[in-house]
This record gives structure tokens, C-alpha cells and sequence, in this order.
């Protein structure tokens, strides 16, 4: 039987704009003439039958297809679609503007008349010109319809030959990024476009993207060694061009140092685990070492019939608005958590997935459906798996890590338009310990797993540098990706072997490889709990000088996390994050309770608690403090304090109120620079103390400005003790923003300048008989602690799984030898230099092991 359907052409073609179907200046009374005169222009070029005007106006009866800014596109119910003759558009150029629905005016009114997906193409076309609304005013007062054509017209089916063409200002470059180009160089890549206001295009071969847009970068697919040709135009694109090409070249020395450390990672891994009985094996990728034994528990997927249930566009536009808003907001919550929890490199995973909702064409692609007739949820989960489902394609691991990534922030968008199709759920663990089997698992859903309960994992799909694998190693759970499709169809509760260095899960092991796994896992526990044992142990050098080892947290409730990993107290109570996860400031008895509750989690161990130090890169925004151009020279630390009594007096009660309760409590200020403002500082403490009845506590500052450390005699007169902020303090020496990727290898504390800033600081301090203490970054490396117990700091301040082995390397040394390795230190020209003589150490802890 002959096929009698319409020609179309292929889904994505733009369809053609004839001149005589764009009417100028036109004045239709109403939206019913102007649907009507669509029509009429439609029927009378050949493209629709004249009963097409009445479909358009059936579907206004439907659904809104006003899209914003002025811009409505009427079209046909999809049950008519047997009525276009061929595919076309008329355009009605309105320039008074006719009411379209109350509160909404079209003065541009495009009519579709498609027989399937043609006009996506125009429609994706129409939404970007909305972002331009300079653009897009002018279409309204031209008077050639060649420029409403041009502006309409712009796509071509031919989508290689646009990618191929370069725009004005240009360079090429080969990719040097040790693996590629994956999300978190990309999001970097991204804000480096938006912030220079030019247009920017990455071109490989002939494949193009905008470079303001991520998951278009990132469906580049781009490798190491890729060339690549940079490309923009716009007004100054010539300097915004040089601004981003600084930006990507300089992103290579931090990716190059990531990928060397992943290498000697998976260099001093030991091998996986033999079984030697004829068990069932999967095999996957390695993704986080280890071995464990589980019973499997799989995470099936939520699968739920997402309703297609169409809604007037403004509505729908407006709650996806919100649902993004609000997503947003969830992503900041979980990174500001992982980054206390896990570690800023791990925070910054978060960030990179809240960046995917910022994408051009997810936005787009979810209106567009829309436009057609479908519903929000229906059109926002479609939109999604779409792109992942191209990320996926491309046969890159690391976007098949952001595929996932993608997904994920999908279905808590979705989740926020509608709770019930939000997923499954990790709530119904059975008892015991379970290798949790998944077609995925999201980063969020990782990072807030239990590794208690939860003891390997095995995910069918994803790659060995997603994030969900990153946060297991970080979490010290067992994984493996990539395991396939059966991992799916295992038995729930089949007892099993995981091993996540050689990404193996052995099904029903004999009673023998149990056994021998066991022995294995054993000896790793005994391993460990040697370090436990050292671990609790005082960290004295091999000739008898203590420095005490203490921890950086936030809450009460990572106190006993910190005293399991060895922690003698507390070093570093942040308590700006009782004002950054609140959405009101707390008031004074809220604060005392959560002091108190430190202390008495401390068991009697001493609590360092720093006073409110918001600024810089902490902003609170109920606080509502005034805008500046460079935060981090602002009104920050002690300075706010003195300016907002109303911030410093409520919570210097609170902790002397907690104070006389009993405990070992000391107060320190963030961010001073004078004597002048330390006399005011504990000034204020001793009129409060006074009136609370509270006995005096240890009262210091933090030293983390070049003015503190050269003026160290002065203020010590007046302090009890200083702790130095190592991160601050090489962000102000180094006149380097700690938090630039571009300069994140350069920002080195082991710079010798910051170094000699160090020791200036711990001699002025003995010299008037006060200790000195670190809570930067550099107490928690092995090397860097060792270093500043050389020149004299006595207490060190890190995050808690950093105790360990910054223990074990004071322990495996003398005080003779660091004092020599530090004096050589403060010698060195260059933080290369200085990192060399860590090989001066390395004698001592073989000796030690």
C-alpha cells in the first residue's frame, strides 16, 4: 500500500520562512483575528488545509502557547496534524501589541504548522532570542522581513557545517587536561565565558558548543590531546577571548597535579582479593579500594509513570522557575555538608551539579515540549534523560559519570515539582551489613551513606572518576562501577564478596574464600586498629616532645567522630555555620546549648571556640551586610564584630554562660590586624564577663594577615595565645585568592614567604612566654605538621581524618630533626624546594614503621 502520509523532514530541521508569510506592522482587533489571519496565510501558501485556523484556536482552548516577552507561537492539537500539507510558519509583527491573556501582550505571534518535530529548530531558536531582549525588541520595529527571517531562520538542519564556522576573534589549542574535559574544569570553563559578557564557541573538529553553557562542553566529549579552536566575538572579544584562554591554560597545572595523585593513588594499591572456589564472578571497575563482606541489598530503580499532564505555559514556567530555585538551594545545603563532612575537593562535586541547572538547552529543551502540549514533569524528565542519554552515547566514562551526575539533579528538580516522583529511597536498608547494588547512585545519596551499615557498592552503570565513586574513597567504602546490566537481576540478600581494587563482586563464595577474605579483611583491621591504638596515643617525637593534635569541626555532634580518629580536643569551633544554616541569627540561649553540648561531647578535653567569622568567601544572607567589591578585604572577622554589637555581645555571653557551667573552654577572634582591636576585643570580654559571674578563660587571636605575624610582640602582651589560619595567611602573603582555581598551585602554604611569616609569629610568642597554635590546612599534612613542630607550634588543628598520619609522623622523628628540616625550610626560594626535604624525613619514618 502506498504511503500517502506528509514529506517531512527529519526531526531538528529548520523549516523555511517565505517572505510573503511575514506580515508587517500588522493590526489583527484581537488574539482570535490574529490566530485567524496565521491561518488564512498558512492556507493560502499551500502549507495547511483552512480548517487549520480553527485547530489553532481549539489549542488556545488547551493550553497557553504565550511564551514570554511578548512572544506567543499558536499551532495546531496534535490530533489535526493531518490537516498540514506541508510544513511552514507565518509571522504577525504587532508592534502596538494585542492582549493574549490578561496580563500578557504579544507583539510577535508566530504560526507553526508542523507535521511532527520540524519546528524545534525555529522554537529553540525563539527562546534563546528571548534571552536577548535587545534582540528581540528590535524584531519588533523592523521594517524588512528579510531580518525577521534572518533572526528565525538562523539554525540549519546542517548542524556540522555551523559548528565549523568560527566566529571573529579566534585560537586553537590542544587539551593537555590529563582526563579531559569533565566537569569540574568545565563549570570553570563556563563562569569564565558568562563573566567576560562576549559570545565564546569551543569548536572540535565539527562539533561546536557555547562555552557558557555545561552540558553542551561537555557533549564535546573532549580527551587530552584534542585540539581545539576558541572562538569569539561580541564587542572587546579580543580581551574577553585572552581572559578565557588565561583561564582553561590555567586550569592545567591543578588538573595535571589531580590526575599525578590519583596515579600514585592506584600505584600503592595492593591487589585484589583471589577467590579460589567456583563462585560466580562480576566483573566491573575498580572504583574504591578495599574488601568487604555483605549481604546484597538492590536499590531498584523509582520507576513511576511520570504524568504528561499539560499546564498554561506561564504557569508551567514559573513553577519550573521555583523547582530550579529551590534545587539550587538543596545543592548549596549538601555542598556546604560535604565540605565539613568530606572535604572542599568533595563540596566542590556539588557545585559542579548545580551548574548543570544553569544549561541553555535543558531549559530549552524542557519548554519546547512544553510549547507542543505536554506537562511540566513530563517535559523536565524527558529533557533530562535526553541529554544524559547523548552524554552517555559518547562512550567517555567521565561523561558517563556526568550522565549520572545529571540524572541526579534531575529527579530532585522533579522531586521539587512534584514530591512523589522525587526516586527511591536508601530508608529501607535491611539489618546488617549490605553491598548496596544500584543502576546508579546519585553523589548525594553516596555522601550520605552510612559505611557502617553500608560496606561496598556496586552500580551497573557510571565510571571510575564520577563523583559517586569519588565520595566512596572518601567515605572508605568499597565500590565498583560499571558492572553491567545483570547486577540487576542478582537475588537480594545472596551473600558476597566486593572487592573495589581489582572492581570484582564474587556471588555466593565458598565457605574457604569466605574464610580467606576474612583473614584479609582481618589483617587490614589489625592494620587499623594499631593506628587506632597510635592514634589515641599522644603525639610525642621520638625524643619526648608533645604537641598536642586536635580538631577543626562545626557541631557538637562531630565530636565523637574527632575523639575516635584521636582528636585531644578541639582546636577550631567554627561557629559562623550556627548563622549559615539557619535562616534566622540565633539568639543567646540557642548558642549557650550548643556550647554547652561541645563541651560536654569533649568529655573534659579543651575547646577552642572561634568567635563569628562571617566575611570574605562566608556570607549569611539574613544578616543582610552590605554589598562590598572585595569581600576579603571588608568588614570580616574581628572588624564586623566590633562594628555589630548586636552579633558579638548575644554570642560572648552565651559562651561565658557556658564557661561557668565547667569545661575547658578558650575564646579566640578571627581576623585581627591591630592591637588596637584586641584591647577594644577583650575589653568587651572582660565587661560581659563581669556581668555573667564567669570565671576568666584564655582569650587569643588568629593570626591569618601579614600584620598580625610583623607586629607578633605587640599583640602577644595583650593574648593568651595565637593560632595561625594557614589558608588566610598565604592568601594574604601570596596576594592569591585561596579559592581561584587558576592559582590553586601556586597558592602553596609551604611558600617559603609564608613560612618565615610562621615562624615570626611562634617567636614572638615564646619570647613573651605564649604558645602557638596551627588550625590552617598545612597542621593537616604529614609533611607541613612536621614542619611547624620544627619551628616551635605546639598544637596542631585539622579536619579529623587527617589525625592519623599527621600523628604517626611526629611520632617517627626527632625533635633534632625537625628543627633541622625547618631551619633549611625557611632557607628555600621556592615551595618546590622546600617540599624536597621531605626526603629528610623519610629515614626516620621507615625506621619508625
Amino acid at each position: 500500500m502506498a504511503n500517502t502520509a506528509p514529506q517531512t523532514a527529519s526531526p531538528g530541521t529548520a523549516m523555511a520562512i517565505a517572505p510573503e508569510l511575514v506580515r508587517l506592522d500588522a493590526r489583527p482587533s484581537d488574539k482570535a483575528a490574529a490566530i485567524q489571519q496565521l491561518g488564512q496565510l498558512l492556507a493560502a501558501a499551500g502549507c495547511t488545509d483552512p480548517a487549520y485556523a480553527a485547530s489553532m484556536a481549539a489549542r488556545e482552548q488547551a493550553a497557553n502557547t504565550f511564551l514570554g516577552h511578548g512572544v506567543a507561537i499558536p499551532h495546531g492539537m496534535a490530533a489535526d496534524r493531518h490537516l498540514v500539507r506541508r510544513n511552514g510558519l507565518a509571522i504577525l509583527q504587532v508592534r502596538d501589541g494585542i492582549e493574549w491573556n490578561p496580563g500578557q501582550r504579544a507583539h510577535l505571534i508566530v504560526g507553526i504548522a508542523a507535521a511532527s518535530d520540524e519546528h524545534i529548530a525555529i522554537l529553540r531558536r525563539l527562546t534563546r532570542l528571548m534571552q536577548d531582549e535587545a534582540s528581540l525588541a528590535r524584531l519588533l520595529t523592523v521594517t524588512d522581513p528579510a531580518a525577521i527571517i534572518a533572526a528565525l531562520g538562523a539554525e540549519t538542519p546542517d548542524v556540522a557545517a555551523v559548528a565549523a564556522t568560527d566566529l571573529a576573534e579566534r585560537f586553537d589549542w590542544v587539551l593537555d587536561y590529563p582526563t579531559g574535559l569533565h566537569a569540574r574544569p568545565a563549570t570553570r570553563w563556563v563562569e569564565a565565558a558568562r563573566a567576560t559578557g562576549a559570545r565564546i564557541q569551543v569548536r572540535h573538529g565539527a562539533q561546536a558548543a557555547d562555552a557558557s553553557a555545561l552540558i553542551a562542553l561537555l557533549q564535546l566529549g573532549l580527551r587530552p590531546g584534542d585540539a581545539i579552536t576558541v572562538s569569539a566575538e561580541g564587542r572587546d572579544a579580543a580581551a574577553a577571548l585572552a581572559r578565557f584562554r588565561a583561564t582553561i591554560t590555567g586550569l592545567s597545572a591543578q588538573e595535571k597535579a589531580d590526575a599525578a595523585m590519583a596515579a600514585r593513588r592506584a600505584t600503592t594499591a595492593t591487589k585484589g582479593f583471589e577467590p579460589t572456589g567456583p563462585v560466580i564472578t562480576l566483573a566491573g571497575i575498580g572504583a574504591s579500594p578495599g574488601l568487604a563482606i555483605g549481604r546484597l541489598h538492590l536499590l531498584l530503580s523509582h520507576q513511576v509513570a511520570i504524568p504528561d499532564q499539560p499546564l498554561p505555559l506561564a504557569e508551567g514556567g514559573a513553577r519550573l522557575e521555583h523547582a530550579i530555585r529551590a534545587t539550587r538551594a538543596q545543592l548549596k545545603a549538601l555542598e556546604d555538608d560535604t565540605g565539613r563532612r568530606l572535604g572542599a575537593a568533595d563540596a566542590a562535586i556539588f557545585k559542579a551539579q548545580a551548574g548543570l541547572l544553569d544549561d541553555p538547552d535543558l531549559i530549552t529543551t524542557t519548554c519546547q515540549l512544553m510549547v507542543e502540549g505536554h506537562g511540566l514533569a513530563w517535559s523536565w524528565h524527558q529533557a533530562v534523560d535526553r541529554i544524559a542519554g547523548s552524554l552517555s552515547a559518547l562512550g567517555n566514562p567521565v561523561l558517563a559519570g556526568r550522565a549520572a551526575d545529571l540524572r541526579d539533579v534531575g529527579r530532585r528538580v522533579l522531586g521539587q515539582i512534584d514530591p512523589s516522583l522525587a526516586g527511591g529511597s536508601l530508608s529501607d536498608l535491611p539489618e546488617g551489613k549490605v553491598i548496596l547494588v544500584a543502576e546508579d547512585l546519585s553523589p548525594s545519596d553516596t555522601a550520605g551513606l552510612d559505611p557502617d551499615r553500608v560496606v561496598g557498592l556496586a552500580t551497573a552503570t557510571g565510571g571510575p572518576t564520577s563523583h559517586t565513586a569519588i565520595l566512596a574513597r572518601t567515605l572508605g567504602v568499597p565500590a565498583l562501577v560499571a558492572g553491567g546490566a545483570g547486577l540487576m537481576d542478582l537475588k537480594p540478600g545472596t551473600e558476597a564478596i566486593i572487592d573495589g581494587i581489582a572492581g570484582r563482586l564474587h556471588l555466593d563464595p565458598t565457605e574457604a574464600d569466605l574464610s580467606a577474605a576474612r583473614s584479609f579483611i582481618a589483617r587490614q583491621a589489625e592494620r587499623r586498629a594499631r593506628e587506632a591504638a597510635q592514634r589515641a596515643e599522644p603525639a610525642a617525637t621520638r625524643d619526648g616532645t608533645r604537641i598536642e593534635v586536635a580538631a577543626n569541626i562545626n557541631l557538637p555532634d562531630q565530636a565523637a567522630f574527632a575523639l575516635a580518629q584521636g582528636a585531644e580536643g578541639v582546636g577550631l569551633m567554627r561557629t559562623e555555620f550556627l548563622f549559615l544554616e539557619s535562616g534566622v541569627t540565633p539568639d543567646e540561649d540557642s548558642q549557650f546549648a550548643t556550647y554547652r553540648a561541645m563541651i560536654e561531647a569533649l568529655q573534659g578535653k579543651p575547646l577552642i571556640v572561634r568567635a563569628l567569622d562571617i566575611g570574605g568567601d562566608k556570607q549569611v544572607p539574613h544578616l543582610r551586610l552590605p554589598v562590598e567589591a572585595n569581600p576579603f578585604l571588608g568588614v570580616r572577622g574581628a572588624r564586623l564584630l566590633l562594628r555589630r554589637p548586636d552579633l558579638m555581645e548575644p554570642q560572648l555571653r552565651a559562651l561565658y554562660r557556658a564557661a561557668a557551667a565547667g569545661g575547658a573552654l578558650s575564646i579566640m577572634f578571627p581576623m585581627v590586624t591591630s592591637v588596637a582591636e584586641v584591647v577594644a576585643l577583650r575589653a568587651a570580654c572582660d565587661r560581659i564577663r563581669a556581668a555573667v559571674g564567669a570565671p576568666e578563660v584564655p582569650v587569643g587571636i588568629m593570626v591569618e594577615v601579614p600584620a598580625a605575624a610583623v607586629q607578633a610582640d605587640a599583640l602577644a602582651k595583650h593574648v593568651d595565645f595565637f593560632s595561625i589560619g594557614t589558608n588566610d595567611l598565604t592568601q594574604y602573603v601570596l596576594a592569591m585568592d585561596r579559592q581561584n582555581p587558576e592559582l590553586a598551585p601556586e597558592a602553596d602554604s609551604l611558600h617559603p614567604a609564608v613560612l618565615r611569616m610562621i615562624a615570626m609569629t611562634v617567636q614572638a610568642a615564646e619570647r613573651a612566654g605564649k604558645w602557638t597554635g596551627v588550625c590552617g590546612g598545612l597542621a593537616g599534612e604529614p609533611f607541613g605538621a612536621a614542619l611547624l613542630a620544627g619551628m616551635g607550634v605546639r598544637e596542631l588543628s585539622m579536619t579529623p581524618r587527617d589525625i592519623p598520619a599527621v600523628k604517626a609522623a611526629l611520632r617517627g622523628a626527632s625533635m633534632d630533626q625537625l628543627q633541622a628540616v625547618a631551619a633549611k625550610a625557611l632557607e628555600c626560594a621556592t615551595a618546590d624546594e622546600v617540599r624536597a626535604l621531605e626526603a629528610d624525613l623519610a629515614p626516620a619514618e621507615q625506621a619508625a614503621a
